[in-house]
């Protein structure tokens, strides 16, 4: 789901990058803001997609050899959601299921319970295979149905999402069917 987010944040910006009168640019602090967001990627509230307007910097304080800004901005962010359904692109098949990449998540799990009908076929290229020959491997596009999510804020800051594709017009999409140019 998207959702639009007023945040505010600490940025830091060097001393090296005043001007020559002593005065920070603003493009320097919104650069600076675009980094920490990068280097954040995501909270408890979504991933960063965007900053979609800048509503305020503060005053600066200085520390040591830095200056702190305190920005106010809107943003957009992206959080997975129960229920809601995804397409995501398989890159790693286990006899306990399938790791997919879905957007800015690197790690949605399938697991071989949720996926009904489908049996585990092992070899140098493992596979999961239905009944009538419908197989999900590596780089197949998969449309899902968020099952559960965690945030989990361990070093690597990030959404656990289970996912499923027990249901109606889930499970791999053909390349007939398109994907309206989403780039996955």
């Amino acid at each position: 789901m998207l959702r639009e987010l007023q945040c505010s944040f600490p940025v830091e910006v060097s001393s090296k990058n005043l001007d020559q009168n002593g005065g920070v640019l603003g493009s320097t602090i919104v650069n600076s803001l675009l980094k920490l967001l990068s280097d954040i990627k995501a909270t408890k509230f979504g991933y960063f997609l965007a900053v979609t307007k800048l509503k305020s910097i503060g005053n600066a304080h200085r520390v040591e050899s830095h200056l702190h800004f305190q920005v106010k901005f809107c943003c957009r962010t992206f959080i997975p959601v129960d229920g809601e359904v995804m397409i995501g692109v398989v890159k790693n098949i286990t006899a306990h299921g399938v790791y997919l990449k879905c957007g800015p998540m690197n790690l949605v799990y399938l697991s071989a319970r949720l996926m009904p009908n489908y049996y585990y076929v092992s070899g140098e290229h493992p596979v999961f295979l239905k009944d009538d020959l419908s197989k999900i491997e590596v780089n197949v596009v998969i449309r899902f149905r968020v099952f559960a999510v965690r945030w989990v804020e361990d070093i690597r800051k990030e959404f656990r999402v289970l996912a499923t594709i027990d249901g109606e017009s889930l499970g791999p999409v053909s390349s007939t069917q398109g994907l309206d140019g989403l780039d996955l």
